[in-house]
């Protein structure tokens, strides 16, 4: 077995694997029992799709699909840091009302 050939069913699997916990972390977004298991659902599925955007510049040669996944990231980043403090604040004026 070549290099390249390693290299491309290595890439398939991470891809299948990345599917998978793409899925779970959906099941998890809709049965979240409370917002934070919510918005780590969604944080969850911004990494996994980062990743699966990455094995696919992998398999296919085009680099640009990494600038993409850059920003997905960042995008994800920016709205797990707002989700968070929307969360803190939402249980700030829990506390301040008892």
């Amino acid at each position: 077995m070549s290099g390249a050939i390693a290299l491309q069913l290595a890439t398939q699997i991470a891809l299948g694997l990345l599917l998978i916990g793409m899925l779970l972390a959906v099941i998890r977004l809709i049965r979240g029992p409370n917002l934070g298991d919510r918005i780590l659902a969604l944080d969850m599925i911004t990494v996994l799709a980062t990743g699966f955007i990455v094995g696919v510049a992998l398999l296919t040669g085009f680099s640009l699909y990494v600038d993409i996944a850059i920003a997905l990231a960042l995008v994800g980043f920016l709205a797990t840091v707002a989700l968070a403090r929307y969360l803190m604040s939402r249980a700030q004026k829990r506390e301040a009302e008892r």
